[in-house]
């Protein structure tokens, strides 16, 4: 493999050297987010930064999820003593804030919900996606990202050039001028969305422009299915996508081997049962939680909602950072029956207060305002009066009614699924 496949000597480090250093930063960023905002301060009141220094300690803390974000901006915005759109969980601002400097832009995601961004180059640690998919310094990208509100764009161009690479600010929309810029630049590769790639791919054939600069291209907003990827290489693309969030930045990335997605160097990444903050064994579909070591933005146990998996064993090309399956869905289940919600946190308790339960799965059947609920228990040997026990539990947690039902050992799909809605809607 070429001397510079890899964006730097990180990716290949020994997998122990990685983890033992991550672990050792970790009790730092904990104090610092302690220490460096309110939002943290509270929710992790009372525990000993110095002993999170390992997974099972992280995973004793809370998991923050992005409702919770939302509520806390929306609660500071409202209260004009606090001073913090941010919901106390930035450790940086600009004057007039609590937190008075650090923040370079400010952007705006749908919620609506503010994200800051640091003064740090590659803030959102793109570079090591935009590296894997095959840019390099002195390429020109055309990126087609959103340039305003949302931070997508700055995301994309700030890891760019930290590359080395020039950028032409695209944006989104305007297809014939953003195509007769492709033509007159000639750029080396494509950074935005699948669909917007097509379209422009499209109209060129259509028109008789020429994309054939265009060789790479790094996507990222969107399903990314493995037919639009060949749909790609038939007309003489490479296209990879890379994983990221406008709280986070990048997560994970994919590489030429197309096997899963390498995690980032620079953050922690758990996934854990839906509705709760337990790890799942590896390999078990659960929920990416990620702690970031971003000290402006230092998300400790922040709950993406996504689902995923930990694939087995290092990248094939050398890489030695642990892989995910990529993007399996979203794990927010929460259903509607007879009126009441029931929520993937609720169908965890009642497994919790019964170990002799392994895996569960509720089950919605019939038709709206004729619900039934079933929860499907993977049980080994069922003791007696176990199934009245749990039906028991399940009412009092959720204060429904439903049945109980023991299957296997292992026969519940692997799908990160703990509600399952089958009602007929129609």
């Amino acid at each position: 493999m070429s001397s510079d496949a890899f964006y730097d000597a990180l990716e290949t480090r020994p997998a122990a050297l990685r983890e033992a250093a991550l672990m050792a930063a970790l009790p730092g960023r904990v104090a610092h987010a302690q220490a460096r905002t309110d939002a943290f301060a509270e929710l992790l009141r009372g525990v000993d930064a110095v002993a999170v220094n390992s997974r099972a300690a992280l995973a004793r803390l809370p998991v923050i999820r992005k409702g919770e974000l939302l509520e806390r901006q929306q609660r500071d915005r409202a209260d004009p003593s606090r001073q913090d759109p941010f919901g106390g969980f930035s450790a940086i601002g600009w004057r007039g804030l609590l937190r008075s400097h650090g923040a370079r832009r400010v952007f705006q995601s749908p919620g609506p919900i503010y994200e800051p961004e640091g003064e740090a180059a590659d803030y959102w640690r793109m570079a090591r996606a935009i590296h894997a998919a095959g840019f390099r310094r002195g390429d020109l990208v055309h990126c087609s990202f959103s340039y305003h509100l949302t931070p997508a764009g700055s995301m994309m161009e700030s890891g760019a050039h930290a590359v080395g690479c020039t950028v032409f600010a695209g944006g989104i929309g305007n297809t014939e001028l953003q195509l007769q810029a492709v033509a007159e630049l000639k750029p080396h590769g494509y950074i935005g969305t699948p669909s917007f790639l097509r379209i422009l791919l499209e109209k060129a054939a259509e028109t008789g422009v020429s994309t054939a600069s265009i060789t790479k291209a790094m996507l990222g907003g969107e399903a990314f299915p493995p037919s639009l990827r060949t749909w790609f290489q038939q007309r003489g693309v490479e296209a990879y996508q890379s994983y990221a969030t406008a709280d986070l930045g990048l997560i994970a990335y994919e590489t030429t081997a197309r096997d899963g997605l390498v995690l980032d160097e620079s953050v922690i990444v758990e996934i854990v049962r839906p509705g709760t903050g337990d790890p799942v064994p590896d390999g078990e579909v659960g929920e990416v939680v990620v702690t970031t070591l971003n000290p402006d933005y230092p998300l400790v146990r922040f709950g993406t909602g996504d689902l995923s998996a930990i694939l087995p064993g290092p990248c094939p090309t050398g890489r030695s950072n642990t892989r995910i399956r990529g993007w399996l869905g979203r794990a927010d289940q929460t259903a509607k029956v007879r009126g009441m919600f029931v929520h993937p946190g609720q169908v965890a308790e009642v497994l919790r207060r019964h170990p002799e339960a392994r895996r569960g799965r509720l089950v919605v059947e019939g038709e709206m305002a004729n619900d039934r609920m079933t929860l499907k228990v993977e049980v080994g040997q069922a003791p007696d009066g176990l199934a009245a026990r749990l039906a028991d539990t399940m009412r009092d947690v959720t204060k429904l009614r439903g049945e109980v039902q023991f299957v296997p050992p292992g026969s519940l799909p692997n799908d990160g699924q703990v509600i399952e809605d089958a009602r007929k809607y129609d």
